[in-house]
């Protein structure tokens, strides 16, 4: 059974089957949509560029795979010793084995509750009711909360011509991922592309109706928006795992094969797992990590009473904001040392590598996407800090 009706929740079924599974496969969604991409949601869907049928993924309509959906209707409950997970509508289904792919939430502001301008963007709903905002012309959008998702949609809306704020308290965006120093070169492409960047400011309240909004930010200034756009982070989806007897701590508490208990794993946004790649407990929300540990965690599920193999991923992640690709592969911390070994931060044509003791943590490349497929193979066999910076100066 797969709880999650999401892109990491088909790959799970889909592993299941290739893998030879051939009893039953029943898959839970909340929402009453087979699984599509949710990356296109911030950018062609926003844009209009692509209509929301196109990003269904083939393999939900594949019936070759014999999947029981069960959509429109939330998990609520599970019980271990009974083997069965409860549903919003009364119902119960019982299973052998469980993959929790349940995902997360976006977080919204305080008192926001209940006023139609402010929007997160999280579904496919989500990004057409911006998008209708947008269709509408001369659209005035705020953006709160300047990471992927937030530089991802300003990106979009000046797209379509909108004047588009974008407010962050940090000082740069994407500080918290990839520092003030590379958030800087992004902030300059923002400004350069006509955002108005509020940096080190956070908003107080937000007045408004279904039409229209003012925010309120702690400088005393304010921000006029037909539209809100809240990215300010997510929450995993642990609410209907109360009482199960699995360990929660932001997020499914997992071994580092992505088991949660005997028969349960899980995978994507809503799983912590123990990596020991870095050596601790962490909790990843990329897209295509999601993918990766869906498969993993069905593998696992499959080998039974196995020991199973570790979950050891380089993370992916890219980004794509204007006529820039941003790519990252690695953990990133944000206080690393960084250097650029291909191009410059003045070209926003760049490679930079950020350092992990002795060894290369990340890799981040604006627009030089071979630069990161390379070092990402690199970092999975521990490339060595000196040793990058010594063939980088060589190529040079």
């Amino acid at each position: 059974m797969v709880v999650g009706a999401s892109l990491a929740g088909l790959r799970a079924a889909e592993t299941l089957r290739r893998e030879g599974f051939t009893g039953t496969v029943t898959v839970v969604g909340a929402e009453g949509r087979r699984p599509y991409d949710r990356p296109p949601l911030s950018k062609q869907i926003l844009t209009g560029e692509w209509e929301h049928e196109r990003i269904v993924l083939a393999a939900a309509e594949d019936d070759e795979l014999h999947l029981t959906w069960e959509l429109g209707v939330a998990a609520a409950g599970l019980d271990l010793d009974d083997r069965s997970v409860a549903l919003a509508d009364g119902r119960s289904i019982p299973f052998d084995g469980l993959v929790i792919e349940s995902g997360s939430s976006p977080r919204n502001l305080p008192g926001t509750a209940g006023v139609g301008s402010v929007h997160t963007l999280r579904t496919v709903d989500d990004s057409l009711a911006v998008r209708r905002v947008l269709d509408a012309g001369s659209a005035r959008i705020a953006v709160v909360g300047a990471g992927f998702i937030g530089a991802e949609v300003a990106a979009s809306c000046r797209s379509r011509d909108a004047e588009v704020a974008m407010i962050e308290p940090l000082e740069a965006p994407l500080a918290r991922v990839l520092g003030t120093e590379i958030g800087g070169v992004v902030a300059d492409v923002h400004r350069e592309h006509g955002v108005d960047l509020r940096l080190g400011t956070g908003v107080t309240t937000i007045e408004g109706d279904d039409r229209q909004a003012t925010v309120h930010l702690d400088d005393g200034t304010t921000v006029d928006a037909d539209a809100v756009v809240v990215g300010i982070g997510v929450v995993p989806n642990t609410g209907w795992l109360e009482g199960s007897g699995l360990t929660v701590d932001n997020g499914v508490v997992c071994d580092a094969t992505t088991l949660a208990a005997p028969g349960v794993v899980a995978a994507g946004d809503v799983a912590r797992w123990h990596d020991e790649r870095a050596g601790r407990s962490r909790r990843v929300e990329h897209w295509e990590h999601a993918l990766d540990m869906a498969a993993h965690a069905a593998r696992r599920l499959l080998a039974g009473d196995g020991p199973g193999e570790p979950y050891t991923p380089v993370a992916w992640f890219w980004s794509d904001q204007y006529d820039r690709k941003i790519q990252l592969a690695g953990t990133a911390h944000p206080d690393a040392e960084i250097e650029v070994v291909a191009g410059s931060y003045d070209d926003r044509r760049f490679c930079a590598l950020y350092r992990d003791g002795d060894e290369v943590g990340a890799a981040l490349a604006m627009n030089m996407p071979a630069q990161v497929v390379r070092y990402r193979r690199a970092i999975a066999d521990g490339l060595g800090w000196d040793d990058a910076l010594r063939a980088a100066r060589s190529a040079d």
